[in-house]
């Protein structure tokens, strides 16, 4: 019984949490002429708060359209004329709220590719005068993908309650990443395709179903790669989404992916030790179960909560 009042105080709890979606903004500029671009400025339009707002360099002249509706975003169409090119001059994004990034990709006619990635604390960019080689604001998106994302942030927490022995925590969290980068380029590439929507609502199942394994069942106590291998996969294509919603350049795509990818990693990498070291005292001291039961209850309510939300998103 005590278990059901703990259970109904936590869903109680996470009614009041969202789970953070990672929908960066995107600025996309394609120069059509000389000094002549072609502006698509989209943001998130469930975003809370005034719109954030795109400050072009003093040389520059702008003539925009009615905002739409696509997806997820609310998209602005701008024509910028410029009396110079847009290298080596500096581009700003205001009113940029605390949980939303902004990709910036700039194509020039000489197949010369600029991307930066802009947030609340850094909302200047400059845009250099020499070439860029490599893409490196997709690192910067797949690290904040990772650690503004609460459900995979459970989920790999989760998992962490399964694993006994270092070599255990090795396989889960290679099979982890092998199963999301697989999906995560099939998906890029075209190869899988799944609404995003229904993706979400399994990822929640997927964090149900984790929860209820760490109290209940010791059928992964040996082997809890197998479930990280068999669910990185939907979460590999939950990651995938942040990509194809706000586009990705074709002519750089595996590296964009790439970078993606190892900023994932990253943030993967940077979340586990401090959780799996408490994770080792509590089991030192003899309150692991007791832990236990909470982690189950707590990201249990939170992957129902989820569940719940997304089904009425599809429904709706």
């Amino acid at each position: 019984m005590h278990r059901f009042y703990i259970f109904s105080w936590i869903l109680f709890f996470t009614i009041s949490i969202e789970s953070h979606e990672f929908n960066p903004a995107h600025l996309v500029i394609d120069q059509t002429s000389n000094n002549n671009y072609e502006v698509s400025w989209m943001y998130p339009f469930k975003n809370i708060g005034q719109r954030a707002e795109v400050v072009f360099p003093k040389n520059c002249f702008n003539e925009s359209q009615e905002p739409y509706i696509q997806g997820k975003y609310l998209v602005e169409k701008i024509f910028l004329k410029c009396s110079s090119t847009l290298k080596g001059s500096t581009i700003e994004i205001i009113n940029l709220s605390v949980l939303t990034d902004a990709l910036v990709t700039i194509n020039f006619n000489n197949d010369d590719i600029f991307e930066g990635l802009l947030n609340l604390q850094n909302s200047r960019i400059d845009i250099p005068l020499i070439k860029q080689v490599y893409p490196t604001a997709y690192f910067s998106l797949g690290f904040n993908h990772l650690l503004g994302g609460m459900d995979h942030i459970l989920f790999i927490l989760g998992l962490l309650f399964l694993m006994t022995g270092f070599i255990n925590v090795l396989k889960t969290i290679t099979a982890f990443t092998i199963a999301h980068s697989l999906t995560l380029g099939l998906s890029v590439f075209g190869l899988i395709s799944l609404s995003q929507e229904t993706i979400e609502a399994l990822i929640a199942l997927t964090i149900i179903y984790l929860a209820i394994q760490i109290t209940e069942s010791k059928k992964y106590l040996k082997t809890p790669w197998l479930m990280a291998f068999g669910f990185g996969l939907l979460h590999g294509l939950g990651f995938a989404g942040a990509l194809s919603d706000i586009g990705i350049s074709n002519d750089q795509l595996i590296l964009s992916l790439a970078f993606f990818n190892i900023g994932i990693e990253i943030g993967q990498i940077l979340l586990i030790p401090i959780p799996l070291m408490l994770v080792y005292f509590m089991d030192k001291y003899q309150y692991l179960d007791k832990a236990k039961l909470f982690v189950s209850l707590f990201i249990g309510g939170m992957g129902f909560y989820w569940l719940i939300d997304r089904l009425i998103g599809i429904i709706s």
